[in-house]
C-alpha cells in the first residue's frame, strides 16, 4: 500500500519515538562532570529513573532528597553504606521532565579533590547507579526529545570553542537555529510530497499536483536552501579546526622568528645554523576572532642529513594540505635557487629582514615586506591573512556552520533534489518524482535525527567527555 507524505511523516515520527524508547536505558547513570585534577569544587551527577532513590541512600541531611523541591540546593553529607562521612556537599534534584536529560537528575557539588570526588562517585555506584558512557547524558537528552541532533553536536563545539566566533557559532546552533533551518527545509519537502502523493493515491478526489513553473519554482527554492547551507561547510571546518597556515621557505629566511612573532612568545629556537628546525611545529592562535593553526616547517634546501631530509619531506606534505601558505624569503640576500613566487590566491610572499638593505634582485618583486626583528609589516600581514581567509567562505556575519556529518547528509539531499528536478524536466511520472523527494527528505531528516539514525549516534556522542 502506498502511503502519502503526511502518513509517511506520522509513521516515521511514531517509529522514531518507539525506536528512541528502545534505545533509552532504564538504568540510572552516574559520572564526574568536572575536569580531572584538583579544584575548589567538583560535580558528580546522576540521571535516570532511580537517581533520587540512589541519592536517598547516600545523602544525610535535614531532609531526604526525595522530599527536596526541584532545582534547589541542600547542604548535607555524602556517606558510605556503613554511614561513614565522605564529604560535606550541596545536592540538588532536577525532576523529570524539566531537566537536561528529561529524566530525574541529581547533582552533587563536593570538594574538588581527586580522591574525594572518586569516593562520592563510588558511593553512587554502590547504591545502584552505573558508570556513564562518554556523552551519555547528552545522548539521553536527544533521545528524550529535549534537543535535536544538531544541538547535541553543538554542546561539544561549545566546549571546544577557542575563539569568540566559534563560541558564537556553537551558541546559535545550541539555541536550535541550525535545526530550525533544517526543519523548515524538511517541511517544504513534506508539503511538496503531500500534494504529489495525494494526487497519486486519491485520483478520484480530483487533486491536481502542482504543475509547470509553480512546482519547479518550489523545487528550485528548496534546492537552493540546501546548497546555501552546504556552502558553510568550509566555514564550519575553519571554526572548529582552525585555518591551516604553513610557513615555509629556505633555511634562515626567518620562519621560526615569524612563528614566534605571531604567537607573541619564544616558542621555537631561532639560530643562524642551517637546518635548526627539523620537524613541523604546530601552534594555534586567535587571529582577530579566527582560529589559526600555524605550522613552522623545516627549511627547503638540498641536505645530506637523513633527519633533515625527512623534515623537508614533511614540509612538502604540509604544503599540499595548507589552506594558506606564507612563503618567507630573506630580502637582504639574492633569491634562492629555483625561486618561484606563488601564482594562486592561497599564498602570500613575504620579504623578511626589512631592517636590512634589500638586495637589488628583489626591487621589482611585488610582496609584503616585513621585519621579524622590529615587527614592521606584521599588522598588514594579519590583515592580508584575514582577507585570504574571507575568500574561503569564512563569513563572520554568518555564525551558523555545518559539520562534516551535516555536509554528507545535505550533499545527498542536494543530489536527490537535482534528480527530482531532472525527473520533472524530463516529464517522468509523479511516482518517480515522489521517490526522488522521499530520498531528499530522508537525507535532510538525518541531520536533526528525525529518522532512525542509530548507526551515527555512537559517532556523535563518543566525542564527548564522560559526564556530559
Amino acid at each position: 500500500m502506498h502511503r502519502s507524505a503526511k502518513e509517511n511523516t506520522l509513521v516515521g515520527t511514531s517509529l522514531l519515538a518507539a525506536h528512541n524508547a528502545e534505545l533509552i536505558s532504564d538504568e540510572t547513570i552516574a559520572a564526574i562532570s568536572s575536569p580531572a585534577g584538583e579544584g575548589a569544587i567538583a560535580l558528580v551527577r546522576m540521571s535516570g529513573p532511580e537517581a533520587i532513590q540512589v541519592a536517598n541512600k547516600i545523602f544525610r541531611g535535614q531532609e531526604v532528597p526525595s522530599e527536596f523541591a526541584s532545582h534547589t540546593q541542600h547542604l548535607g553529607e555524602i556517606v558510605t553504606e556503613a554511614g561513614d562521612l565522605i564529604d560535606q556537599v550541596l545536592m540538588s534534584i532536577h525532576r523529570a521532565p524539566a531537566s537536561y536529560t528529561g529524566e530525574n537528575i541529581v547533582e552533587v557539588s563536593c570538594h574538588g579533590g581527586t580522591l574525594v570526588t572518586a569516593k562520592v562517585l563510588e558511593a553512587c555506584l554502590r547504591a545502584g547507579a552505573r558508570g556513564a558512557r562518554p556523552g551519555e547524558f547528552t545522548e539521553r537528552a536527544f533521545l528524550n526529545g529535549k534537543i535535536d541532533l544538531t544541538q547535541a553536536e553543538a554542546v561539544i563545539d561549545l566546549i571546544r570553542a577557542r575563539t569568540d566566533l566559534a563560541l558564537r557559532s556553537a551558541t546559535e546552533q545550541l539555541e536550535g537555529k541550525l535545526g530550525e533551518k533544517i526543519a523548515n527545509i524538511r517541511q517544504v519537502l513534506i508539503d511538496l510530497l503531500a500534494h504529489i502523493e495525494a494526487s497519486i493515491d486519491f485520483p478520484e478526489e480530483g487533486i491536481a499536483p502542482d504543475e509547470g513553473e509553480p512546482l519547479r519554482a518550489r523545487l528550485e527554492s528548496v534546492r537552493n536552501q540546501i546548497a546555501e547551507l552546504l556552502q558553510s561547510a568550509d566555514h564550519g571546518r575553519i571554526l572548529r579546526d582552525g585555518v591551516r597556515i604553513v610557513i615555509y621557505g629556505a633555511t634562515n629566511a626567518g620562519k621560526s622568528s615569524l612563528l614566534n612573532r605571531l604567537l607573541g612568545y619564544e616558542r621555537v629556537i631561532v639560530s643562524d645554523t642551517h637546518g635548526t628546525t627539523r620537524d613541523t611545529i604546530e601552534e594555534t592562535i586567535n587571529l582577530r576572532g579566527v582560529p589559526v593553526r600555524l605550522l613552522d616547517t623545516a627549511g627547503l634546501r638540498t641536505s645530506t642529513s637523513d633527519v633533515e631530509r625527512e623534515g623537508i619531506a614533511r614540509t612538502e606534505l604540509s604544503l599540499k594540505k595548507a589552506d594558506l601558505r606564507l612563503h618567507i624569503v630573506d630580502r637582504s640576500a639574492p633569491p634562492p635557487p629555483h625561486f618561484k613566487p606563488g601564482v594562486d590566491g592561497n599564498e602570500i610572499l613575504l620579504l623578511n629582514k626589512n631592517d636590512l638593505t634589500e638586495h637589488a634582485e628583489w626591487k621589482k618583486v611585488n610582496a609584503l615586506r616585513i621585519s621579524c626583528v622590529t615587527g614592521e609589516g606584521l599588522d598588514e600581514l594579519e590583515t592580508q591573512i584575514l582577507s585570504r581567509i574571507g575568500k574561503q567562505n569564512l563569513r563572520p556575519e554568518n555564525a551558523l556552520a555545518i559539520n562534516l556529518r551535516h555536509r554528507d547528509c545535505l550533499r545527498r539531499a542536494l543530489e536527490a533534489c537535482d534528480q527530482a528536478r531532472k525527473t520533472f524536466d524530463e516529464k517522468f511520472s509523479p511516482e518517480c518524482l515522489s521517490i526522488d523527494l522521499n530520498d531528499a527528505l530522508a537525507a535532510v531528516g538525518e541531520v536533526i535525527g528525525t529518522v532512525g539514525v542509530e548507526q551515527i549516534l555512537d559517532s556523535v556522542f563518543g566525542q564527548f567527555c564522560i559526564g556530559k
